[in-house]
């Protein structure tokens, strides 16, 4: 019997699941209320000017590599990859700036600059590159390629070595200390932490490893706009014969008296009837939108949310010569800027932001004697902040917590999965595209394998011994 399923929303999520469980042979049909695939990843074009409207940093792209690969696919056939010469030129409030580069003697060199020109500058640095190496494969092996469907998973003991050198109990902000004396440094190698919606005084150590991607692998940029990617992906779902459904809005998950997903409901009343659904919209939306009521969906309005961003897309008459594909502005008050934003709720004082401009590395971005400039400025969720003018103000960002987000499969109602950012393992292109491939790994496990779930109580006793084990780590050490 062929299972038929459905997936409601064309973003990275949705689209990577298509085209990952329609080559593993099911039934597979995507429903997306815009005219255009990839959510955040959509394109918006004005006056021969072109902006991504989500990510212009193609990171880790290892991964992309592999979900193409998984797919019979050579990823150079499908995406030019447009490799940026600088990774960032860094403006400081007193005119400084730094230019943060995968060439190690021009970035030792500007480091010495800052953190003066002894021994212990460059040595202190690759020190840091190292242990930014061993939170980006350990958290890579650990959060982006385990699927922790239940929350004693993550104690299972062979985890243990790897969660040791993660330094989960310390932040950011503190590990960067250990390497750099500058308040510039410090500054320049932390704040990478905002494109998760979070500050580096609060954010888990091992989130470092977009440092280390960054100057490791380098920043990268698809020729012809992020959507490429999703483009690439929904043309290899539809010659597996997944089916694109575009400008068909969702108006409820279907869930029977036993609780078990039956399909979809569309607004204009048609129904379609599937064996499983999959939800590529953000999960309290969907929770208090699309299905049934439950305590649950109460529960996820009330938890702490992220930072938002307001965006700008300036299309200019000129090419800005001072600015590079991709600058950073630092606030002075760095800290009590962070905290106005996490704490506060609200737009800093002294904001830092950021400014892409992907006509800098791809001419086709802009016409010709012209840039195209996207300009994010970060300010707190605000949802709850009463007299606020929503009109000025872009939706909120997305929880972010590694494995500790909800799972790929939902608790409440039988036959629903979920994927995307909202869900594991997080947020950012290159890990929604894990996630859609822990998804794949379930539903062929269920469906085409047949394998069986393992006994509860050696999940208890898994859990038992990791969480002893754990606790003698500790204490020693």
């Amino acid at each position: 019997m062929v299972v038929k399923i459905i997936i409601i929303g064309a973003g990275v999520g949705g689209t990577a699941a298509a085209a990952r469980l329609s080559k593993k042979g099911f039934q597979v049909e995507i429903y997306e209320k815009n005219a255009y695939n990839g959510g955040r990843c959509s394109l918006i074009y004005q006056n021969g000017h072109r902006f991504d409207q989500g990510p212009s940093l193609y990171l880790m792209p290892k991964i992309f590599e592999e979900t193409f690969e998984d797919l019979g696919e050579d990823i150079k056939n499908h995406i030019e990859l447009l490799k940026c010469p600088s990774n960032y030129s860094v403006h400081f409030h007193d005119g400084e700036t730094f230019e943060l580069t995968t060439d190690i003697s021009k970035l030792s060199r500007s480091l010495e600059k800052y953190e003066g020109d002894g021994e212990s500058t460059l040595i202190n640095f690759l020190s840091y590159l190292k242990e930014t190496h061993v939170h980006y494969q350990r958290s890579v092996k650990v959060a982006l390629k385990t699927d922790f469907q239940h929350w004693y998973d993550f104690f299972n003991p062979k985890h243990i070595p790897d969660v040791i050198q993660l330094h989960l109990l310390d932040t950011v902000y503190n590990r960067v200390c250990k390497y750099f004396k500058s308040d510039y440094m410090r500054k320049a190698f932390s704040f990478q932490t905002m494109y998760l919606g979070m500050s580096p005084y609060d954010g888990l150590a091992p989130y470092t490893l977009l440092q280390y991607t960054e100057i490791a692998e380098g920043i990268w940029y698809p020729k012809g706009g992020f959507n490429k990617v999703l483009q690439s992906l929904e043309n290899i779902a539809v010659q597996h014969g997944a089916k694109f459904n575009y400008n068909t809005d969702v108006q409820e998950i279907i869930v029977d008296d036993k609780g078990v997903a039956k399909g979809i409901k569309l607004v204009n009343g048609d129904v379609v009837n599937s064996d499983i659904v999959i939800c590529n919209a953000d999960l309290i939306y969907a929770y208090n939108k699309l299905l049934p009521k439950t305590s649950y969906a109460e529960k996820l309005g009330k938890k702490e949310l992220t930072s938002s961003s307001i965006s700008f897309y300036w299309s200019m008459k000129t090419i800005v010569s001072e600015l590079k594909v991709h600058n950073i502005f630092l606030a002075e008050k760095y800290k009590l800027s962070f905290d106005q934003i996490f704490k506060d709720h609200t737009l800093p004082d002294e904001p830092s932001f950021y400014v892409n401009v992907p006509s800098r590395i791809d001419p086709t971005a802009a016409p010709e004697g012209k840039d195209t400039v996207v300009v994010l400025v970060p300010v707190g969720h605000i949802s709850n902040v009463p007299n606020i003018d929503f009109d000025q103000l872009v939706k909120r960002a997305r929880e972010q917590v590694l494995w500790f987000r909800p799972s790929l499969k939902c608790k409440i109602f039988e036959n629903l999965y979920f994927v995307g950012a909202s869900v594991q393992p997080g947020t950012g292109v290159p890990i929604v595209l894990c996630g859609a491939k822990m998804l794949e790994k379930q539903l062929c496990d269920r469906f085409l394998e047949g394998k069986v779930e393992i006994n509860i109580w050696s999940k208890c006793v898994s859990f038992l011994i990791g969480l002893v084990a754990l606790l003698i780590f500790w204490f020693l050490g």
